[in-house]
């Protein structure tokens, strides 16, 4: 791979922005083609432009149902677009690249870099190589079991077919499925094999690949990275609560867990303390959770997934950075320690500044969807959230919402899967030193 984007004085920033609409764009013609409908006829344009958003973007979000409006070709082009999206453009450009034994030259280590949202770019090329590795090793066991699980309840062709589609939409904490009406796998709330399996699915990919690496490599190095450690930590405490704090809002309600036997209402509770990490599937009906469930759910949508997977939301790591600020100057201390190690100012600022960013682009959203849309305003903070942590989880607005809200939305998606900082930097003026630093000042906050 030649330094092809040279001429171009682009920033990597820029590029993904860039490459990540082209990807949008193109689907959203081959989706328009009427080989894409199983009715023959083409998809309108904003539809079309949604649901190319939503997959490239590892959402979920859908405002035709995936299973009955697309024919099989429209059904493998959505889910290309996933797998481009949830590995990203430059990692797929990089494994031609090594397939044709091309020279990976610096600006595209650079863009790699932001890409993985690595620190440096000592070992991105190797790290790329793990990624498409185990992605295709997860995906691949995640489709051979769910085929066969489901050769029971379906011909084998088919069976083959929803659990290859279905290993990598999860994997790729996407959300879409083929099962029609917008069902997703509720039929499925029982059943510990798709549980199992699909959960397995959405954590592996969320947790990011770096740690899938460290924990690989666990046995021969016997130690783990402070990221490693942050984000199993992060994500096995928010899952629990999620378990914990979903079983109890709703045992009693006869809409979701109440109807449900202890082991329904077991994989119930914990497969939707699962999917928020922006995965988008879900075993139990979303519209009929308590306002106090689905508010939960917003906020762990938020937070979303970790750096370097493939899910979105302001990311466990900056999550947990925050909440190491408020302790850390809680108990009057000035450093933010984690696992005996001090985190760095920049990083700090970093985190506050993602996390700011965000919630200005969801309240932002859900303010002015709130003016253009029908619906209460959990609905659409809720709508906004999932799309801004591409989540792919719905109260039912999505398929209601008018073309203004479905561009609004897309552009949400867009920004939540690329990271409000990345667009910053993207649509901002180039950074330069500054050659001197003002004096200090006080001010009462508080």
């Amino acid at each position: 791979m030649n330094s092809k984007f040279n001429w171009l004085r682009l920033s990597p920033p820029q590029i993904l922005v860039l490459g990540f609409a082209a990807i949008i764009f193109i689907g959203t013609a081959l989706l328009m083609l009427p080989i894409s409908t199983s009715t023959g006829e083409p998809l309108e344009f904003i539809d079309a432009l949604f649901t190319s958003t939503s997959a490239t973007c590892v959402t979920g979000l859908v405002v035709v149902d995936t299973g009955t409006t697309f024919s099989s070709f429209g059904q493998v082009v959505i889910m290309l677009l996933i797998q481009i999206g949830g590995l990203g453009f430059m990692t797929m450009a990089t494994l031609f690249a090594l397939a044709l034994k091309r020279r990976i030259s610096l600006k595209d280590r650079l863009i790699l870099q932001e890409a993985m949202n690595q620190s440096s770019m000592e070992g991105i090329v190797r790290l790329i190589r793990r990624v498409l590795l185990y992605s295709l090793i997860i995906e691949a066991c995640g489709a051979i079991i769910l085929s066969i699980r489901w050769a029971f309840d379906m011909p084998i062709g088919q069976a083959i077919y929803y659990g290859v589609f279905h290993a990598v939409t999860m994997f790729n904490n996407a959300g879409f499925d083929l099962f029609g009406d917008f069902r997703s796998l509720t039929g499925y709330v029982y059943d510990p094999v798709v549980n199992i399996v699909v959960m397995f699915l959405i954590v592996s990919g969320g947790i990011g690949f770096i740690v899938l690496s460290d924990l690989i490599d666990f046995r021969k190095q016997r130690r783990l990275s402070l990221h490693s450690k942050v984000v199993l930590t992060m994500t096995a405490t928010l899952l629990l609560v999620g378990f914990i704090v979903i079983l109890i809002f709703e045992f009693t309600n006869p809409r979701t867990l109440g109807s449900l036997n202890w082991g329904g209402k077991f994989f119930g509770a914990l497969f939707q303390s699962v999917t928020p990490r922006t995965a988008g599937a879900n075993t139990i009906d979303i519209t009929g959770l308590r306002q106090a469930t689905q508010f939960f759910i917003v906020i762990l949508m938020f937070i979303g997934a970790s750096p370097g997977s493939t899910g979105g939301g302001i990311k466990t790591t900056t999550f947990t950075i925050m909440v190491g600020a408020v302790i850390a100057m809680m108990r009057g201390r000035e450093d933010i320690v984690m696992f005996r190690y001090r985190l760095a100012q920049e990083r700090v600022l970093k985190a506050l500044t993602i996390a700011l960013l965000a919630l200005l682009l969801v309240l932002t959203v859900s303010m002015i969807l709130s003016t253009t849309e029908e619906g209460s305003f959990l609905e659409i903070l809720f709508e906004t959230t999932s799309a801004f942590g591409t989540v792919g989880l719905s109260m039912g607005l999505t398929p209601d919402l008018t073309g203004f809200g479905k561009i609004l939305i897309s552009i949400t998606m867009f920004a939540g899967r690329l990271g409000p900082l990345t667009l910053a930097y993207a649509l901002g003026p180039k950074k330069g030193k500054e050659l001197y630093r003002h004096p200090e000042g006080k001010m009462i906050i508080g």
